[in-house]
């Protein structure tokens, strides 16, 4: 297990000066990203970048919302905390703010090799989270504080941190959090040598 900490992130302007993405991880491969989380901050609206190949889903985290239209056709309106919308990064997407700026998580995954599934949840008491070999798993803490336990393995972290494991066997593949707050849970399935697992596996104790 790794602890990622807020002031490690690294965070660039974008190119249309209308915002700010801060990376939280990314695992690298041939060609590109095979996943990428990172957090958003809309200022303006304008068009979102084009990614060819990828999914995306986009998690409203601070702010009184957006709307996001695609071909003239309106996608989908984010204006309640935590409302979430999966898109392809191929489409034509447009971003208009609803009452100013933004704060957005958003997570991308190479098509056909990488599957994602977000949830956005308040932490109280503890919950158990599972895993299958070659799976990933961010628990990004957006208020609060968390501990993760695995086996004798015991990391926490605060507001704005990451953590992050993985899986390696069918032995290893339970992580118990406890703490209280509000944590975003991204899972992360390779498309290869594993069903596909649309939800995350996530049980409260």
């Amino acid at each position: 297990m790794v602890r990622l900490r807020a002031a490690d992130y690294h965070r660039v302007r974008w190119k249309n000066d209308g915002g700010w993405t801060t990376e939280i991880a990314l695992r690298d491969a041939p060609g590109g990203f095979l996943w990428r989380v990172s957090i958003a901050d809309i200022e303006r609206d304008g068009p979102f970048s084009h990614f060819p190949g990828v999914d995306r889903i986009l998690v409203l985290l601070e702010g009184n919302g957006i709307e996001l239209d695609t071909d003239a056709a309106l996608l989908q309106r984010l204006d309640r905390r935590f409302a979430q919308v999966a898109f392809p990064g191929e489409a034509r997407i447009d971003c208009r703010l609803l009452a100013g700026p933004t704060r957005d998580f958003n997570v991308m995954t190479r098509r056909g090799a990488v599957e994602a599934a977000v949830v956005a949840r308040p932490l109280v008491d503890s919950m158990l989270l599972h895993g299958h070999p070659g799976d990933e798993w961010l628990v990004h803490v957006h208020a609060g504080t968390v501990l993760a336990q695995r086996g004798g393995e015991r990391l926490d972290a605060a507001t704005g941190d990451t953590l992050r494991f993985g899986f390696e066997d069918d032995a290893d593949n339970r992580v118990v959090l406890t703490g209280s707050g509000e944590v975003i849970l991204v899972h992360l399935m390779p498309q290869t040598g594993h069903a596909s697992h649309p939800t995350p596996e996530i049980r409260a104790r």
